[in-house]
């Protein structure tokens, strides 16, 4: 008996000390939770591994988080002002494609306007804006304040040459509705007046600083029989130049031995004849130019005063516009002729194709000829104008491209045809 409770006691640890063979099913179960847990462990070890690096960051959890957001927002903004510069840049493209090819920078026009402004040269021969000697006659002159000018005198005696400095003017009248001026000297040499100078126009102003200097070949000789003229002028687009005053210096009561430089009083200024008119007269005109299409407008408004060319006392005049480059001349137009009159009226437009490589290159000529039937038309005067010209030519040409597509009118005194272009 005992040996059987023995051996029967056995049996059972034996049975539970050997596990029973596993079926087919459970075999197939058996795998697939051993993927399973190879996942499940994959996991677990990733979870180790930043538990230990965040153990290894010496910030807490909350930081931690707080940057990783933080990066991710700046990332996504860079992510759409990438996506939003591309955009634009496909949309210029396409408006590109919708304009005018080779269409002209407004900008860069108006910048070339300015430029040419800035190098208007004061060498001007016999350009008389408003006439040389025009002015009030008035016998209480001394007793009106006109102001005083600045200039400097050092002749050369070497070469025979006189440089004449227009330093600054003070204390102006103010000759426009505003209370202002636009002044601008003009310097000659009296009695010949073969060689005249022009500084630039300052806008707005009782008290110009010029400092511009001048330079006249005068033998030594002939220096004492000489008078230096400083005129100043208002300058006005629309109408004739009024004459400010005038400082007259004459060379044979100055020591040209040593720098000369003082102040003087303006004077009113003394008219010969009793007028003030130029001789050749005035023309009015209008320019504009539109940079896109590469035209060139000029409209004939007027002129008046023309100088007398017919037994009668008077004149047949007409217009001649003619388009130079590099010394040749392009194209001509003119307008209708006004029979028996020194003050015609036009009012004619004539265009130009000229494009915006070629603006700073070519040169216009306005001539004021009297028509004869019988015999050859004579030229009054004329008005040359470009980024060659000097003076008002270059000034009216320089307005006209810093304001594209608008057209800017001005009064011109008329030039001896014979001189320049």
């Amino acid at each position: 008996m005992g040996d059987q409770e023995v051996s029967q006691a056995a049996v059972p640890n034996e049975s539970a000390a050997a596990p029973p063979a596993p079926t087919e099913a459970a075999a197939d179960g058996g795998g697939g939770g051993g993927i399973g847990g190879a996942f499940a462990n994959a996991g677990t070890n990733m979870k180790n591994k930043i538990s230990d690096v965040m153990d290894k960051i010496p910030l807490p959890t909350w930081a931690v988080v707080a940057i990783a957001i933080v990066a991710g927002l700046i990332l996504l903004c860079c992510c759409f002002c990438i996506c939003k510069k591309c955009c634009c840049k496909k949309r210029k493209k396409k408006e590109g494609k919708k304009g005018l090819k080779g269409a002209v920078d407004l900008k860069s026009v108006q910048m070339l306007g300015n430029s040419y402004k800035e190098k208007i040269q004061p060498d001007v021969d016999d350009l008389d804006n408003g006439g040389d000697e025009e002015g009030d006659t008035d016998s209480v002159k001394s007793e009106i304040k006109l102001g005083k000018l600045q200039f400097s005198l050092d002749y050369d005696f070497q070469e025979g040459k006189l440089n004449v400095g227009v330093m600054q003017a003070s204390e102006l009248p103010g000759m426009d509705f505003s209370g202002t001026s636009d002044p601008y000297v003009k310097v000659y040499l009296m009695p010949d007046k073969k060689k005249k100078y022009e500084t630039k126009v300052h806008r707005k102003t009782l008290n110009p600083v010029f400092n511009e200097t001048f330079t006249f070949k005068v033998p030594y000789s002939e220096v004492s029989s000489k008078t230096l003229v400083f005129a100043i002028y208002d300058f006005d687009r629309f109408s004739r130049h009024d004459i400010i005053g005038e400082v007259k210096v004459k060379l044979s009561q100055v020591d040209l031995g040593s720098v000369v430089e003082e102040w003087r009083d303006l004077q009113s200024a003394e008219v010969p004849g009793g007028e003030g008119k130029s001789e050749l007269g005035d023309i009015c005109f209008s320019l504009r130019y539109v940079p896109t299409a590469g035209k060139l407008t000029v409209v004939i408004l007027e002129a008046k005063n023309l100088k007398k060319m017919d037994v009668g006392g008077l004149s047949d005049p007409y217009v001649k516009i003619s388009l130079y480059m590099n010394n040749k001349r392009m194209k001509k137009k003119k307008t209708t002729i006004k029979k028996r009159t020194l003050n015609p009226y036009y009012n004619e437009s004539f265009g130009f194709e000229v494009p915006f490589e070629q603006i700073q290159k070519v040169t216009l000529v306005v001539t004021v000829v009297d028509y004869d039937r019988m015999g050859s038309s004579e030229p009054i005067g004329k008005v040359v104008l470009g980024c060659n010209a000097t003076g008002a030519g270059l000034r009216h040409w320089s307005d006209m491209l810093a304001s594209p597509r608008r057209p800017i009118a001005q009064w011109h005194t008329l030039q001896e045809p014979e001189e320049g272009k």
